[in-house]
């Protein structure tokens, strides 16, 4: 069931959808045509269309194009920030932490709305409210893995978030990838693979204070 057939079949009928569902209804509309025809594509007229309201209704909620996708761009790019947090806190184990850190970035491109493609693949990069928003939630999850590289091997600020950097990447594009390559790998499988050769790096960097490795 899409975001605008949830929103739908919780409406009584003959009622007005309140303000703030009326505005979920119109991103989950818009979303629906990002992903399928890209920005430049997509047109104003296509949304209000697949959302099932005239053009006045859409504008009252959003001015423009690029005001739909930027709303769009904050909520998912917080998402994922927000899974990378989740997943860091999620144990002490630095072992289990780095599974669970690439598992939330599998989970994130594979969820069914595809919004990882407005964040990673976007045609508006060139937009700087755009490159602003891609920029951000990148670094905000390489800041979140900084802090507990930086916590528990004693590197520095810069050397931990050179490594934190690292591998908020190879968690982006490998799950991506095996996205795009139709999933052939299960996808337990494919975070093993990438846990694992993840962890087999930054285990060698011995904890704060010790001489042993990461446990």
């Amino acid at each position: 069931m899409t975001a605008i057939e949830q929103t739908e079949a919780v409406r009584p009928r003959g009622t007005r959808l309140p303000r703030r569902a009326r505005r979920n209804q119109l991103l989950g509309a818009a979303q629906e045509v990002f992903v399928a025809q890209g920005y430049h594509a997509a047109a104003m007229d296509d949304i209000a269309e697949r959302a099932g309201v005239s053009k006045p209704v859409l504008y009252q909620h959003f001015p423009g194009k690029l005001d739909l996708y930027l709303a769009l761009l904050d909520q998912h790019c917080e998402s994922l920030i927000q899974a990378v947090r989740n997943a860091l806190a999620s144990t002490t184990d630095n072992k289990q932490r780095v599974r669970a850190t690439m598992d939330a970035y599998f989970a994130y491109v594979e969820d069914d709305g595809g919004a990882f493609r407005l964040v990673f693949e976007s045609d508006l990069t060139n937009e700087p409210a755009v490159r602003e928003r891609v920029d951000k939630v990148t670094n905000e999850c390489a800041e979140a893995i900084c802090d507990v590289i930086a916590e528990d091997t004693g590197l520095s600020r810069a050397e931990s978030m050179l490594l934190a950097s690292g591998l908020g990447g190879l968690a982006q594009v490998v799950a991506r990838s095996w996205l795009h390559s139709d999933r052939t790998v299960p996808r337990d499988q494919a975070v093993q693979l990438l846990a694992s050769l993840a962890w087999r790096g930054i285990a060698g960097f011995p904890l704060h204070g010790t001489d042993q490795q990461h446990h």
